[in-house]
């Protein structure tokens, strides 16, 4: 996938197509190696052909590999560093927030190194919003703990849509989105779908169980007796 788009109605939906101001957001995979969450980050950055910086752990290098750019504009500048600790990630995309002629910061971190605590956090938030940039922390085989990011998300992969010409084929791809931590929208739960003609991202509300509760047919007995 490359930079893709949110689809412009979802704010009905209870989701802001884009930030009232760049800040930092977090993305927990459900999987470690799960490429949806790069497809998502991607899909929320600003348009526009400022250039995008890239950190990366070693082992997030080495468990997940490099991001799929591939189908990204091949004249956007993506700037790729490679990094061994945690402690170094921050400090390289807190040194790029301070570049207000970057387009997004991204990093990508394993686990909970002891470096990334709320206190991390808040200086990427804070230099995130002084400068205007947008910021995501991709947080592979790590557990949600305390954090200033202003949205935290939980992200997975689906199995994709059915394929309108051929049962057998796949169809676009399709991810579950759980906002779990939001500051300046609601949280909430959807089902992405990819359009590939239009280049957007659609949202939907998942459908949810609706079995019938046992007391139902007890209550309508009563009613009826």
């Amino acid at each position: 996938m490359g930079l893709l788009r949110v689809h412009k109605g979802l704010a009905g939906q209870g989701l802001r197509a884009a930030p009232m101001a760049h800040t930092l957001s977090e993305a927990f995979p459900s999987h470690p190696a799960d490429a949806s969450t790069v497809g998502f980050v991607l899909s929320r950055l600003p348009r526009g052909m400022a250039p995008i910086l890239w950190v990366q752990d070693r082992l997030s290098r080495k468990e997940a590999g490099r991001p799929a750019l591939a189908a990204m504009r091949a004249d956007r500048p993506v700037i790729m560093v490679d990094l061994s600790r945690a402690a170094d990630v921050l400090w390289a995309m807190e040194d790029g927030l301070r570049c207000r002629s970057l387009g997004a910061v991204i990093g990508e971190i394993w686990g909970d190194p002891p470096s990334l605590d709320f206190t991390a956090t808040k200086r990427l938030a804070l230099r995130a919003e002084a400068a205007d940039v947008s910021c995501w922390l991709i947080r592979r085989a790590a557990s949600p703990d305390l954090s200033a990011a202003r949205e935290r998300w939980r992200i997975a992969s689906l199995s994709s849509a059915p394929h309108p010409h051929d049962p057998q084929a796949p169809g676009a791809p399709r991810w579950s989105l759980d906002l779990f931590r939001a500051r300046h929208t609601k949280p909430g739960q959807w089902v992405a779908t990819y359009d590939r003609a239009a280049d957007r991202v659609h949202l939907a509300t998942p459908a949810r169980d609706r079995a019938v509760d046992a007391r139902d047919g007890t209550a309508r007995g009563r009613a009826t007796g």
